[in-house]
C-alpha cells in the first residue's frame, strides 16, 4: 500500500503544482483603491482573454492611476418606462479623456461567448459600438440581465463584455453607488486612487 502511495506521489504534486499556477493565472485578482475602502475583483482569464488582457495592460501601465468613478444608474436617476440599471461606472473618461479615446477599442466578447452573465458584482466593459471598449468600466449592483447578449439595454443585442466579479469589498461598493449623483454623475466623482494586481 505505501509503495503504491510513493508511486502516485510524484503525479500527485504535479498535478497540484499545475492546479495552483493554472488557477492563478486563468483568475487573476485587482485591487481597486478607494477612500471609501478597497474593492477586489477576481477575472475571468480563460473565459474573456482579450478583455482581461486589456485591463490588466491598462493597470501594468498606470492608466488608471488617480482615475475616478464617475457615473451612477439607480431606480431613481432614469426617466425611461423600460428596464432600468444599477450599475457605477468609472476608468479615465474625467480624469484623462484624451488617453481614453485614443486608445484602440477591445474586440467584443460577447456573454453567449463567455458564458459571464451580469449579475450582482459583475464586472464589465462600457461602450458605444461593438468592438469600441477601452478603459471604462461598470460594476453591477444588483442582477443586469438587459446587459447581457439579446438583452434589452442595448439596439444592437450584443450587450456588453463582463470579464470579471467582486470577490471582497461589496460594502465599499455599496458606499460608492449610494454617493451624492446629478444627473447620473457623482457629484463629486468618487476617486479611484489606482488599480493594482493582488
Amino acid at each position: 500500500m505505501k509503495k503504491n502511495i510513493r508511486s502516485f506521489l510524484p503525479i500527485i504534486i504535479v498535478c497540484y503544482l499545475l492546479g495552483c499556477s493554472t488557477s492563478k493565472s486563468d483568475h487573476p485578482h485587482v485591487e481597486i483603491q478607494t477612500r471609501f475602502g478597497d474593492i477586489e475583483l477576481e477575472l475571468y482569464a480563460t473565459k474573456a482573454p482579450k478583455t482581461v488582457a486589456a485591463f490588466l495592460s491598462y493597470i501594468d501601465s498606470g492608466f488608471y492611476d488617480r482615475s475616478s468613478f464617475y457615473r451612477v444608474m439607480n431606480q431613481e436617476n432614469q426617466v425611461i418606462d423600460s428596464w432600468k440599471a444599477e450599475l457605477v461606472q468609472g476608468g479615465l473618461w474625467k480624469t484623462n479623456y484624451n488617453r481614453a479615446t485614443t486608445l484602440p477599442g477591445i474586440p467584443h466578447e460577447t456573454t453567449k461567448q463567455t458564458g459571464i452573465k451580469h449579475t450582482n458584482g459583475i464586472i464589465s466593459m462600457a461602450r458605444l459600438d461593438p468592438g469600441t471598449a477601452t478603459t471604462e468600466f461598470f460594476i453591477c449592483v444588483g442582477d443586469q440581465p438587459g446587459f447581457d447578449f439579446g438583452g434589452e439595454n442595448n439596439d444592437d443585442g450584443q450587450g456588453y463584455a463582463a470579464f470579471g466579479k467582486v470577490v471582497k469589498g461589496d460594502d465599499v461598493l455599496q458606499k460608492i453607488y449610494n454617493q451624492p449623483e446629478r444627473n447620473q454623475s457623482f457629484a463629486p466623482p468618487v476617486h479611484i486612487f489606482k488599480i493594482v494586481r493582488k
